[in-house]
């Protein structure tokens, strides 16, 4: 399992899984994706990099995932895949691909990545990202 969405009274709350941080993070963005346009498939069609940093692995996961949200709004930008990701020194590298949100019919509920019960809980080879989105 790559995510699970957990309970929660007004938000969304899931929990991402993976063998590393990097999967770990990008089963989140997956996650993220699913709950801002739902079941639709994304083409991958328009390619982007981007570096995100944080002070510390819950931090570097909030820059990363409102990233996302930063491209939705700013560039009408919707996530399809993360091709290349690495994280190294609390500094996260990523190469995603995408599309034009315009070219699709969805409504997103997504307004924040918020702090609220959020933690990055590493082990020797698995890790484990908890995330509460604000709808």
């Amino acid at each position: 399992m790559k995510y699970k969405f957990l309970e929660h009274t007004a938000d969304v709350k899931f929990q991402s899984y993976g063998n590393s941080l990097e999967e770990a993070f990008e089963n989140a963005v997956y996650a993220l994706a699913e709950v801002i346009k739902g079941k639709i498939k994304i083409k991958s069609k328009i390619k982007k990099k981007f570096t995100v940093k944080g002070k510390d692995s819950e931090s570097l996961l909030y820059c990363f995932l409102e990233e996302f949200l930063f491209l939705l709004d700013s560039e009408g930008f919707l996530i399809s895949k993360v091709e290349k990701l690495k994280i190294k020194d609390n500094k996260l590298s990523a190469e995603i691909s995408g599309d034009r949100a315009e070219n699709y019919k969805f409504s997103n509920n997504v307004k924040a990545i918020t702090y609220n019960s959020m933690f990055v809980k590493e082990s020797k080879n698995k890790c484990v990202c908890q995330v509460v989105l604000d709808v």
